[in-house]
């Protein structure tokens, strides 16, 4: 361990998120999207911030490729700089749970363990898991950026759904079927959730 780190020391915020809620007049959790690519986490966690806005709730997408612009420009797509990737976002949306926000992630996250070792960043409650469930076939079908087409021509390595798995969330919170539902029903679904666990009211 860097002997630097044995003088660093938590310092307790005056204003507690408990402080926020009850000034904000609502509760914030991060929605933790997972899904394959082009499975609709992207579409869904924007639509569902545009929803959360219109009713006064400050909130956030994470988006996976625009973190890797920036903040994660760094790593790749090995499982080493994956497990790092989804490490930091996690880190980055235990910081916008405190200060009050509603954030979303839109992630492929691929793997349980690392999605577990996220939640453990958080409280009881402040997590919710929401698996986008689309079949391969489909995603593969959608395919907006021509990712799968070139996965499947070797161009891109470690590609989950194709030369990387893709670990299914075992009991998330919510689950979506995006090649069933509409982006509408989808956001209502959350929704619902979100009033029925008490984070907001509408």
């Amino acid at each position: 361990m860097d002997n630097n780190r044995k003088n660093l020391y938590w310092h307790k915020h005056s204003v507690t998120v408990e402080d926020r809620w009850e000034s904000f007049g609502y509760k914030s959790c991060v929605l933790w999207f997972t899904g394959l690519s082009a499975s609709g986490k992207s579409t869904l966690a924007n639509s569902l911030c545009r929803e959360l806005h219109a009713i006064g709730v400050n909130c956030y997408v994470l988006d996976g490729d625009n973190i890797r612009h920036g903040l994660n420009k760094d790593l790749g797509f090995s499982p080493e700089d994956r497990k790092e990737n989804i490490r930091r976002i996690a880190e980055v949306a235990k910081l916008f749970v405190d200060a009050g926000l509603i954030i979303m992630t839109a992630f492929i996250s691929p793997f349980t363990e690392d999605r577990n070792d996220a939640k453990k960043l958080f409280k009881e409650g402040e997590f919710i898991e929401i698996y986008v469930k689309c079949p391969l076939s489909e995603c593969e079908k959608r395919d907006p950026k021509g990712v799968y087409k070139r996965a499947k021509a070797g161009e891109i390595k470690e590609f989950t759904g194709i030369s990387s798995p893709y670990e299914k969330p075992g009991n998330p919170e919510i689950v979506l079927e995006t090649d069933k539902m509409s982006v509408n029903e989808c956001v209502e679904s959350v929704l619902d959730c979100l009033v029925k666990g008490g984070y907001i009211v509408r």
